[in-house]
C-alpha cells in the first residue's frame, strides 16, 4: 500500500510555485479545470483520444495526454509524467469505475486530493451501509438475497456505474425475471448478479447534497444541491399506461444529466447536520476522514423523511450544474464559486500554509 509517509516524500519534491491540477478527462473534469484555471493551477488532463475534442472546444486544459484506457494511469512511466509536472490528481467517479479501489490504493505513485482509504468506503455497499448508520442517518432497508424481498426493491450494481443495470422488483419472482431481462439484453452480467445489491425502494423525490469538507478550516460546506435524470425510467412516463402493460418495459436507470435543485429551506438543517454528522464519523472509521468533496444521495417523502440510500467519497458529476451559479456556494462566497473552484482554493490555501500534505493522499 503506497502510504501517506511516500505521498509525502512526493510531495516535498514538488516546486510549489509550479503546482498542477490533473484528473482524467470524464465525468467532472470540466468543472474541475475552470475551478483550477480560476485559481492560477496549470491543468493537466489524461483522456481518452476520442474525447480529445472536448478539451479542443473548451480550452481550460494546458497539457493533454491522450491513452486508448484509463488503465494507464497506472503505467510507471505516465505516473512519472506527472509527477515532473508537479501534478496533485483530482478523484471523481470515473476513478472507481475504470480503475479498482485496490489498484488506487496500491498502485497509483501520483499524489491524490482526498483520502485513499475511503474510497474502499464507496466502493462496498454494505461498508457505505456501516458508516451511514453510524452516522445517525436515516437508511432504507435492505435485503441478503432476492429471496427475501416483499416490498418495492432497487436492484444496484457495486461500484459507480451511474445507474446502468439498476432495476426494480417487488418479489422474488420480479427480481429473477427483471435479471434474467437485463442480462439478455447486455445490460448486467451474472457476476454483477452475484454482488448486487438490494435496497428498499423509498418513494419521494431523489435529492443530491454535495459538501466540501475542509481540512484546513475544520468545517464541512453544504455547496450544490441537484437531482439526475436517467433514462428509460424518467421518459416512461410519456407513454400512456396500456401501452406499458403491452410492450413490457422494464426501465434503466442510466444517468444522462443533472438538474440543479433549490431545497425547501425548513428542510435544510437536517441536510446541513447529515453532512456534519457523515464527515465525523469519517474521521472515526479512516482518518483523517473526508477531505474535500463529497455527496449524500437521498430520497424525501412526502412526509418530510430523509432517507440516504448512498455516499460518495469525491466529487459528482450532479455538481456539475453548479459551475458558476450554484447558490449554496453563492450564499457562502457569493459569485462564481462552485465545487471545482473550491477545490482548487483548498490546495491553493494548503500551499500557502504549507500544508498541503494534509490534504492529499
Amino acid at each position: 500500500m503506497i502510504d501517506s509517509v511516500a505521498i509525502g516524500k512526493i510531495i516535498e519534491k514538488y516546486d510549489p510555485t509550479k503546482l498542477a491540477i490533473g484528473t482524467l478527462g470524464s465525468h467532472s473534469s470540466l468543472n474541475i479545470f475552470k475551478g483550477a484555471k480560476e485559481e492560477g493551477f496549470r491543468t493537466v488532463c489524461i483522456c481518452k483520444e476520442k474525447d480529445a475534442i472536448i478539451y479542443q472546444k473548451y480550452p481550460i486544459v494546458d497539457e493533454l495526454i491522450t491513452v486508448k484506457d484509463f488503465t494507464e494511469l497506472l503505467n510507471p512511466n505516465l505516473q512519472e509524467r506527472l509527477r515532473k509536472l508537479n501534478v496533485i490528481l483530482i478523484p471523481h467517479g470515473s476513478f472507481t469505475a475504470y480503475l479498482s479501489t485496490e489498484q488506487l490504493t496500491n498502485n497509483l505513485e501520483v499524489p491524490l486530493m482526498g483520502n485513499r482509504q475511503l474510497l474502499h468506503w464507496e466502493a462496498n455497499r454494505k461498508r457505505q451501509e456501516e458508516w451511514l448508520k453510524q452516522a445517525g442517518l436515516r437508511l432504507p432497508a435492505t435485503f441478503n438475497s432476492p429471496d427475501d424481498i416483499d416490498r418495492l426493491t432497487i436492484a444496484k450494481l457495486q461500484g459507480a456505474k451511474g445507474g446502468r443495470g439498476y432495476f426494480l422488483a417487488n418479489s422474488p419472482n420480479g427480481f429473477y425475471k427483471k435479471a434474467n431481462e437485463m442480462l439478455k439484453r447486455g445490460l448486467l452480467t451474472k457476476e454483477d448478479l452475484e454482488h448486487v445489491h438490494l435496497q428498499e425502494y423509498a418513494l419521494g423525490v431523489n435529492i443530491y447534497p454535495s459538501y466540501f469538507s475542509s481540512i484546513l478550516n475544520n468545517d464541512v460546506e453544504l455547496l450544490a444541491m441537484d437531482r439526475r435524470y436517467e433514462s428509460a425510467v424518467d421518459s416512461i412516463g410519456k407513454i400512456p399506461a396500456q401501452e406499458q402493460l403491452d410492450i413490457n418495459i422494464a426501465p434503466t436507470y442510466t444517468v444522462v444529466g443533472n438538474f440543479p435543485v433549490v431545497l425547501r429551506e425548513s428542510l435544510l438543517p437536517e441536510v446541513l447536520q447529515m453532512g456534519e454528522n457523515v464527515h465525523k464519523k469519517a474521521a472515526e472509521l479512516a482518518p483523517p476522514g473526508i477531505i474535500g468533496p463529497f455527496c449524500l444521495e437521498t430520497v424525501i417523502t412526502d412526509d418530510l423523511k430523509i432517507y440516504t440510500f448512498e455516499i460518495s467519497a469525491r466529487i459528482v458529476a450532479g455538481t456539475n450544474v453548479g459551475i458558476g451559479t450554484s447558490p449554496y456556494a453563492y450564499l457562502r462566497y457569493g459569485e462564481n464559486m462552485y465545487m471545482g473552484r473550491r477545490i482548487a482554493l483548498e490546495l491553493k490555501e494548503a500551499t500557502k500554509q504549507k500544508r498541503l500534505h494534509e490534504i492529499v493522499a
